[in-house]
C-alpha cells in the first residue's frame, strides 16, 4: 500500500472523527486491516510469491469501511512518543529534532521500547523466556461494549492475557490489559521469526494486533 493512499484514508477518518488523534487514526487503520483475500487465502509477497508475513505487509490491507468504526483504538500521547524515543537511546539532540521541542528532556523513558501503547507487538526473547507488555484501549464504539480476547500464534510460544474480557460501560472509557508471552522450553533460540495475533472481538468488531516473535537480536 502506498503512502498517498494511506494519507488519503487518514484524512477521511479525520474528517469523520475530528476529535481523534493521529495515533487513534493509525490504530483504526491497523486493527481493522485484513490479511486474507476473498477466498480466505493468506496474502502473498509480491517479490517472492510466497505467503506474506507482518514483516512484509505490516497489519495487512486497509479496510476503509471498517476503519471508520473500529470499536476500540490504541491512543498514544506526544509525551509517550518522546519517552519511546528516549528509550531507544537517541541523543537528546535527536529527540528534540524529531519532537520539534527544543526544551524536551529524557527524564521519563520506557524501560523497554515495546511498552509503547502501539497497536502491534514485537516480542524479543533474547534476554528472557518471558516478555510482558501492558496496553490500553479506548472505546470509540457504543456504550456497554463487551470484548473477548482471542490469541493466535506459533506452538513454541504460550500467550496469556489478563483480563481476557473487557467491558466498556461508556464511550471514551479506557481499559488496560497485560499480555504475557512465554517462549516454551525446547524452542530453538536460533529459530527465525514467528508470527501471531491478538484480537479483541465482539459481534460488531474485531480489533486485531499482529505479533512478531524473535529469539535473537537483529
Amino acid at each position: 500500500m502506498s503512502c498517498p493512499h494511506i494519507s488519503g484514508l487518514a484524512a477521511l477518518l479525520k474528517a469523520a472523527h475530528p476529535d481523534w488523534s493521529p495515533s487513534a487514526i493509525k490504530s483504526a487503520l491497523m486493527t481493522t486491516a485484513y490479511t486474507k483475500d476473498n477466498t480466505n487465502s493468506l496474502l502473498h509477497d509480491a517479490a517472492e510469491g510466497s505467503f506474506s508475513t507482518p514483516l512484509a505487509h505490516g497489519s495487512g490491507h486497509v479496510d476503509p469501511h471498517k476503519a471508520l468504526s473500529p470499536g476500540l483504538v490504541y491512543d498514544i500521547s506526544t509525551d509517550e512518543y518522546i519517552a519511546f524515543l528516549c528509550s531507544l537511546d537517541y541523543t537528546i539532540q535527536h529527540v528534540q529534532a524529531v519532537a520539534k521541542r527544543p526544551n524536551v528532556t529524557c527524564h521519563s523513558k520506557f524501560a523497554d521500547p515495546g511498552q509503547l501503547n502501539y497497536p502491534s507487538f514485537s516480542v524479543l526473547f533474547a534476554k528472557s523466556r518471558v516478555v510482558r507488555y501492558t496496553r490500553e484501549l479506548t472505546n470509540v464504539g457504543a456504550a456497554g461494549s463487551v470484548y473477548q480476547v482471542a490469541v493466535d500464534g506459533p506452538p513454541t510460544v504460550a500467550v496469556t492475557v489478563e483480563p481476557a474480557r473487557l467491558v466498556f460501560r461508556n464511550v471514551g472509557d479506557k481499559l488496560r490489559y497485560t499480555a504475557t508471552f512465554v517462549s516454551k522450553k525446547g524452542a530453538d533460540p536460533t529459530a527465525s521469526n514467528a508470527f501471531g495475533s491478538l484480537a479483541w472481538n465482539n459481534a460488531q468488531h474485531q480489533v486485531r494486533s499482529p505479533i512478531a516473535y524473535a529469539w535473537t537480536q537483529l
